[in-house]
């Protein structure tokens, strides 16, 4: 077993792109979420209406996407308004 001198940090090992080990840590696709299913979050269905208000499309708001899709489209709102 092998110690870390007291003082010291330990220095977390990176993947082959260079991102650290933690996968936990990562940002999931929306497809892969366990609760992407789920009925979209308030904070989600506000920013995604505020994108859409924004982006001139009001049916880019839809009442009804799951978490994982309002995501999706949130992403995709924010390349078009210049916001991500």
């Amino acid at each position: 077993m092998s110690k870390t001198a007291p003082g010291t940090a330990k220095v977390p090992k990176s993947d082959p792109n260079g991102d650290p080990a933690d996968a936990s840590n990562r940002i999931k696709d929306p497809d892969d979420w366990t609760t992407g299913g789920e009925p979209m979050t308030g904070a989600q269905a506000s920013y995604l209406k505020t994108l859409s208000e924004q982006a001139k499309d009001p049916d880019a708001f839809d009442p009804d996407l799951d978490k994982a899709d309002a995501s999706k489209r949130i992403d995709a709102l924010r390349r078009e308004t210049g916001k991500g």
